[in-house]
């Protein structure tokens, strides 16, 4: 009996990255892996729903991707008339191929590949949508609001990038020492690569850059990354943490915006309408982490996200702690945004007055931020200064590229001239 094509394609989206994994590391090309990939997969689609899924779809894919991939190399070899690349020489026969598809799961073997040091920022996000998260080019373009065209030359210089770098999964082949979480030594330092490109892309999602608050699909689509980076490293603290911070941020999605879309600050969210199971399930990730000290930002900052998710009312809201959390993150992890954070917090607790002084501090590094004039009118809000509240929410709305934020900062502003 056959698969529906909605499962299968479920099934394709989650096995794509493994077998992209296992060919890339196998045979090293990333392009002509990821070319013979799709071609498996529309094998896969256009078979499975009438002759039913093989009893080991992933081995199937990497069966047919490595024939085609074969094919392709050997069509390679003879157009040059020379001879057989050393790839060819490495990929096992058609006969022998069921018995060399082991069940290593190269899942994250891709993200690391994905997230190399040679790449930056923008082509590591890019590349993993596109490789692990299994997203079109037009897909990611639209996400980030860029023409496909654009996008499309990021992807391919970032493989042409990962192509000229010597034995790219050298680090993770070759030693056989390993860290207490179970993954190469060597890799240790791009774990953090891997959360940064996977909370940048949730930030995208979570608040968009364009004409919507969120973008669903992305956060989401981070979310499902988390999880599934999580499965391979269930032990490592700021693994955990990430995905516990990504779940509690996202539980708030229904109340962060009105009926028109217009945005709602923390404060004044209908906390009724927080998804309570994703709340539960990002607490309890982030209480099994504790068993030893907070010693990672990401598992800080989810830590953080718990105390306000465990508030039932805005004033409930347990500042001081929030406050000793945001001390104890800037300590580990520097950066003007935790400043002003640190600054909302001990506005909190200290009165408007103290964030004001902090947040004075940072005009040098978050010039021209529109966070920075937004977090200053609330302080100006919050000490009775309607008219430097009024100016400082008018600069930040002309500064934000995000028009529900721009709306919301316009609309503050004119509350204030109306009433004040």
């Amino acid at each position: 009996m056959g698969s529906t094509t909605y499962e299968v394609e479920d099934l394709l989206r989650t096995l794509a990255p493994q077998v992209l994994g296992v060919l890339t590391r196998r045979y090293g090309d990333f392009d002509t892996a990821e070319d013979a990939l799709q071609e498996a997969m529309l094998a896969a689609a256009t078979q499975w729903p009438d002759e039913g899924t093989p009893d080991n779809p992933r081995g199937w894919l990497i069966q047919v991707a490595a024939r085609r991939l074969v094919d392709t190399v050997r069509a390679e070899v003879a157009r040059r008339n020379r001879e057989t690349a050393t790839m060819l020489r490495e990929v096992p026969a058609a006969a022998e191929l069921s018995d060399a598809v082991d069940e290593r799961d190269d899942t994250l073997t891709l993200f690391f590949l994905c997230c190399h040091p040679v790449l930056s920022p923008a082509s590591a996000i890019a590349l993993t949508l596109r490789a692990v998260g299994g997203l079109s080019t037009e897909e990611i373009a639209r996400a980030f609001l860029l023409p496909e065209s654009t996008m499309a030359q990021r992807i391919s210089r970032a493989k042409k990038r990962l192509a000229a770098v010597d034995r790219p999964f050298e680090s993770g082949e070759s030693s056989s020492e390993t860290g207490e979480s179970g993954y190469p030594q060597q890799w240790r330092a791009r774990v953090g690569t891997v959360l940064q490109v996977l909370y940048l892309i949730f930030t995208e999602g979570h608040t968009s850059t364009g004409t919507e608050l969120r973008r669903n699909d992305l956060s989401a689509e981070a979310i499902r990354l988390a999880r599934a980076l999580h499965r391979l490293l269930p032990d490592d603290s700021e693994v955990t943490g990430l995905l516990a911070l990504l779940l509690l941020t996202d539980s708030r999605r229904a109340a962060r915006s009105g009926a028109h879309g217009e945005l709602i600050p923390l404060a004044e969210q209908d906390r009724g309408r927080w998804e309570r199971a994703t709340i539960t399930e990002g607490v309890r990730l982030i209480t099994a982490t504790l068993a030893g000290r907070l010693t990672g930002p990401y598992q800080i900052q989810a830590a953080i996200a718990a105390l306000h998710a465990q508030a039932r009312r805005a004033e409930d809201t347990e500042w001081d702690r929030i406050l000793a959390l945001y001390n104890r993150l800037e300590r580990i992890a520097p950066n003007p945004m935790v400043t002003l954070n640190r600054a909302v917090a001990l506005a909190m607790v200290d009165g408007p007055q103290a964030g004001l002084e902090l947040a004075a501090t940072l005009e040098a590094p978050l010039k021209g931020s529109h966070r920075l004039d937004a977090v200053r009118g609330h302080f100006h809000e919050m000490a009775g200064d309607y008219t430097a509240a009024i100016t400082a929410y008018t600069a930040a709305a002309g500064r934000t590229t995000s028009t529900p934020e721009r709306n919301y900062l316009t609309l503050r502003a004119a509350l204030l001239r109306e009433q004040h």
